[in-house]
């Protein structure tokens, strides 16, 4: 997993309160589990103007010119800034892997569904959380090339004017995207300690190990 500490970023904004999985990424794509090749299927529902099936050359679909994703001034944004209960719906994983296969890095709203919350930081998505007030203020601030600093070591979100909003994160959760690590190198970390328990385990009952 990449590490996150500091990234500035072009801000598209979603203004929509309650945005579920089944919009970020609908439930005909869940087929794969490979993590990667859902970006171009973000949104899929708003982005596009007629449903799409796994496996269709996306290139070639008609697009919705109104939808913020297609609009030229937010082409290579990194950052989304949404309204409350981000993330709701069900508990697909593949949403966080849409996001962050489509270059999200981090997104900022006033709230979240739980397990979407947990599974961004399982994935090195930051889901930074200001108040209503900020975000309607960021919202309203928000033009053509507006970018915004977003530091997890000093756990602040830094507009273009040097305005600095300060957000909560979890110690445990704060370290593991700072040091890029997800639950597999978690528990890597304790690599010889497993080897030595399985070593202890094959000499005092290896039946167990048969």
């Amino acid at each position: 997993m990449e590490k996150f500490t500091v990234h500035k970023g072009l801000v598209v904004p979603l203004d929509r309160a309650n945005v579920d999985t089944d919009a970020i990424i609908p439930k005909q794509y869940l087929k794969s589990v490979k993590k990667s090749g859902f970006g171009v299927t973000l949104f899929d529902d708003w982005r596009y103007k007629k449903a799409g099936e796994p496996g269709m050359d996306h290139s070639q679909r008609e697009i919705n010119p109104d939808f913020v994703l297609n609009q030229a001034q937010y082409q290579g944004a990194s950052i989304l800034i949404a309204r409350e209960n981000f993330g709701c719906g069900s508990s697909r994983e593949h949403a966080v892997w849409a996001l962050t296969d489509y270059g999200i890095k981090a997104v900022i709203a006033p709230s979240y569904a739980d397990i979407f919350f947990n599974n961004s930081f399982k994935n090195g998505l930051l889901p930074v959380i200001l108040s209503e007030e900020i975000v309607a203020k960021l919202f309203l601030e928000i033009d053509n090339g507006y970018e915004l600093i977003i530091d997890l070591e000093q756990q602040k979100v830094i507009t273009p004017v040097g305005e600095a909003f300060s957000f909560e994160v979890d110690p445990f959760k704060k370290h593991c995207l700072l040091n890029g690590l997800d639950d597999i190198a978690l528990t890597l970390q304790y690599a010889d300690d497993i080897r030595a328990y399985e070593k202890k385990c094959k000499q005092e009952a290896p039946w167990l190990m048969a």
